[in-house]
């Protein structure tokens, strides 16, 4: 009772007859195309050499699958088994096309190496495990051929993608990344740091609370943080801007923003005065030199303008708050 309880639905690979090997990798040789093609279809329009490279790619699986399917012919016969790699245990998977959609260029590239090399591996520790001559022979045959996939996979990256095109290609993804994460990501880090700075220091001052100073830092912070998405996320949607998705966008700014702020008003759980507010302090300095270093490494601001700037007007804040806070 227990043990069909336990049972795996999946079949074991041993289990397996040589049809059904076949079988199996036929399946995986189409399910590999279809995701190259998937990629190229997302890549058509931004990164035309790429999609190309998945095209190619796709159709050399394409041309295995056939040439799997004339050798199923010759043995066993029209008849394919229906056996898929979520059948058997142990088999290397794919995820689906909607746990793709969001895969960078970069992580394409390095999917489908991985994709290759998986496959590859799994055909060698299969024949490894089993004892059948023909058998044997034959996942060693196909564990050559997806070795040959990964070296077509890098001929073609050659011959479609120079390195030109991958300098644009990549300064492209470059660029993406900084409008869809960066900027909005900086904007909240900075509202967040220097806004905060007036009520939480004018808080600690003014009460000598540190719990009172921690929970006005707290609302400070997490309020600035959904105020801030969500202006980023309802003021430009990307479609003519192509800072991209405004979700994404809102969600870096936000957090962002209330990180910020909550990096000076945590030192407040210190129940010492002084300490926490010394140990604010410090971690104030190390924020706005954060902010500083986030302008010169992907604003190309130079970094003592940014400095200056940032300090300028950190300290004006800070010198308000506590101002206000003893006055």
């Amino acid at each position: 009772m227990l043990a069909r309880f336990f049972r795996s639905s999946k079949r074991s690979f041993e289990s397996l007859s040589e049809q059904e090997i076949l079988a199996l990798a036929i399946a995986s040789e189409e399910d590999d195309a279809r995701i190259y093609l998937a990629y190229a279809d997302r890549l058509r329009r931004e990164f035309p050499a790429s999609a190309k490279v998945f095209e190619d790619m796709a159709e050399v699986e394409d041309t295995h699958r056939k040439s799997l399917i004339e050798i199923h012919r010759q043995r066993f016969g029209e008849r394919i088994p229906l056996i898929r790699r979520e059948h058997v245990q142990g088999f290397y998977e794919r995820k689906p096309d909607w746990l793709r959609a969001n895969l960078s260029l970069d992580a394409m590239r390095q999917e489908s190496e991985a994709m290759e090399e998986q496959a590859y591996r799994f055909y060698v520790e299969a024949a490894k495990r089993t004892s059948d001559a023909s058998t044997r022979e034959l996942l060693g045959d196909l564990a050559l051929a997806e070795q040959g996939h990964e070296d077509i996979a890098r001929m073609l990256g050659d011959k479609h993608t120079p390195e030109d095109i991958k300098h644009d290609e990549d300064a492209t993804v470059h660029r993406q990344f900084v409008l869809t994460y960066v900027q909005p990501g900086l904007a909240g880090l900075m509202d967040g740091s220097v806004s905060t700075l007036a009520p939480i220091f004018a808080a600690a001052f003014a009460t000598q609370d540190t719990w009172q100073t921690f929970l006005v830092g707290l609302s400070a912070s997490v309020g600035a943080g959904i105020s801030m998405g969500f202006t980023e996320a309802a003021h430009d949607d990307g479609k003519i801007s192509g800072r991209g998705s405004p979700v994404k966008r809102g969600l870096a700014c936000g957090i962002m923003t209330a990180l910020g702020g909550l990096g000076h008003a945590l030192p407040y759980l210190i129940p010492h005065f002084w300490t926490a507010t010394i140990t604010a302090a410090v971690v104030v300095f190390f924020e706005l030199w954060a902010i500083a270093f986030i302008q010169n490494r992907y604003m190309e601001t130079p970094f003592l303008r940014a400095a200056f700037q940032v300090v300028l007007g950190g300290g004006l804040v800070l010198g308000a708050g506590i101002l206000i806070g003893n006055g």
